[in-house]
């Protein structure tokens, strides 16, 4: 695994973004584990977590794309700071661009802030995690609609790898399917439990042996066919 992997995991631990329980998601089903990207709220997880993403965008993509863009709410923030570290790591210059939930009927008006789509631009999307793709049905015909952009990938914090609507692929392999842009996560649910089971973690043991048992069940029932 690499390092920035590893990294990254233990950071979501120690952000406590990453909890294990039992958990009520809003598709219905019942999960011992839940990510919330909303527990990031200082500068300092703000600024790591923008370090992370661009590292994962470099790897799985590469650098050529003009504009990072995050649906709202949560991507908002996201691509602010992933634009800011790809700055900070590569030195690369790319422009922030996110949705309004609502359009602005006053001022410069329109759906999206940050910088304006043009001709010909390469789009990078950033979420937190996707379960069902229902924001990218959302924001993907309103930025090709804004202008003729094209989209290079979608990367996301953490691919839950159980089944999306469709009810045998990942909602990241749906999503790849469905619009023909390639998608990835900084980290797989594999890789956190490669990492945590029955590893010390911020002075823890945070996934014990009965703790695997219920992922494990959980996968027999809703993970994603290989």
């Amino acid at each position: 695994m690499q390092d920035y992997k590893r990294e990254f995991i233990e950071f979501m631990v120690e952000s406590d973004v990453l909890k294990f329980g039992t958990f009520t998601l809003k598709s219905g089903r019942t999960s011992p584990f839940f990510m919330n990207a909303g527990a990031y709220v200082t500068g300092d997880q703000l600024h790591r977590l923008g370090l992370y993403y661009a590292q994962a965008i470099e790897a799985n993509f590469g650098l050529d794309f003009d504009v990072v863009f995050g649906p709202a709410y949560k991507g908002i923030p996201l691509s602010v700071v992933t634009a800011m570290a790809v700055s900070e790591l590569y030195g690369r210059q790319v422009r922030y661009c996110s949705n309004r939930k609502e359009a602005k009927d006053h001022g410069e008006g329109g759906n999206l802030l940050g910088a304006e789509l043009r001709d010909g631009d390469r789009v990078l999307i950033v979420e937190d995690v996707t379960t069902s793709g229902r924001s990218i049905e959302e924001t993907f015909p309103l930025i090709t609609a804004a202008a003729d952009i094209e989209v290079v990938g979608l990367m996301v914090s953490l691919n839950r790898m159980e089944v999306g609507r469709g009810g045998e692929q990942t909602a990241l392999d749906e999503i790849r399917d469905t619009y023909g842009f390639p998608t990835a996560a900084i980290v797989t649910m594999e890789d956190v439990v490669e990492r945590l089971w029955n590893s010390e973690c911020q002075g823890r043991v945070v996934i014990d042996d009965a703790c695997k048992a219920r992922i494990d069940e959980y996968y027999a029932a809703y993970g994603a066919r290989a």
